[in-house]
């Protein structure tokens, strides 16, 4: 009887092992290329800070970190309130973790949205586009108007045509839908930047550094088409390198069939492992 509790037990332990590790690996994911792990980095370092004062005894040092730690779930939701908040969308929105997207495959996008880039540039049309990783740009979403309609190039183009009213702010794809457009983005203020770059590429490295999202750039003064990710620019794109660098950063030179949530991510890593074996 008591060797059937012990298993049982041992069971429900493992289980429970497996739930939390998942739920690390998932919140990893959505912080991954944010300010986030900065902030996550600048915690541990305070939290070694505090270790060597209780070790060495420096008491007023000690104290002062003591009572900062001591309070650390409220400081918690404090710093990640953003990150907090577009978990929870991300989950509610995919409780299983599991990408199921009916309609155009991201293949097809790409597709899209070179082809539209490709004739934006030809005509030095200025347009802003982010497509939506693993974390949520629904707050930006929020700001613009929200469209939720299947991504083309004509609807691009339409959009960011001189005389639309949405043409000055961004468009947002997402789900393989074009969730938002008239959207506006946080603003990169480095002044190791250079002067040329207008606010549309600042606009593209701000939510590239705050976010994962790819956001790819149209000048439009010169035509030249950019790609922003994880807070870098890089310019002087044409259809075929700015089609290889999304198909890149998209993971898609596999089939399309793989699916993008985190149990898929997972299933994919092992057959991945388990080949180079």
């Amino acid at each position: 009887m008591s060797d059937a509790i012990s298993n049982f037990r041992i069971l429900w332990d493992s289980l429970d092992i497996i739930i939390v590790a998942l739920i690390i690996y998932y919140i990893l994911t959505l912080i991954e290329g944010t300010r986030a792990v900065q902030m996550l980095v600048g915690l541990g370092a305070l939290f070694l800070l505090y270790l060597f004062s209780q070790r060495w005894e420096f008491f007023t040092l000690g104290w002062i970190l003591g009572h900062f730690l001591g309070s650390i779930i409220l400081i918690v939701v404090i710093l990640f309130q953003q990150d907090i908040r577009k978990a929870l969308a991300a989950l509610g929105k995919n409780p299983f973790l599991i990408n199921i997207s009916p309609g155009k495959s991201e293949r097809h996008i790409v597709d899209d949205l070179v082809k539209a880039t490709s004739f934006l540039s030809s005509r030095q049309i200025g347009a802003i586009i982010a497509l939506e990783k693993n974390n949520s740009l629904a707050d930006f979403v929020e700001i613009g108007m929200k469209i939720d309609a299947w991504v083309s190039a004509e609807l691009i183009i339409s959009i960011f045509n001189p005389s639309s009213p949405l043409h000055d702010g961004g468009i947002i794809i997402g789900n393989n839908k074009i969730l938002s457009a008239g959207s506006f983005f946080p603003l990169e203020t480095d002044p190791e930047l250079e002067r040329e770059l207008g606010t549309r590429h600042r606009a593209a490295i701000g939510l590239s550094r705050e976010t994962d999202a790819i956001v790819v750039v149209v000048s439009e003064e010169t035509g030249i088409i950019s790609l922003a990710h994880q807070g870098e620019l890089i310019r002087g794109l044409d259809a075929t390198s700015l089609t290889n660098r999304l198909n890149d950063l998209l993971d898609l030179k596999k089939q399309n069939t793989e699916g993008k949530g985190l149990i898929n991510r997972i299933l994919r890593k092992k057959q991945v492992e388990r080949t180079s074996v």
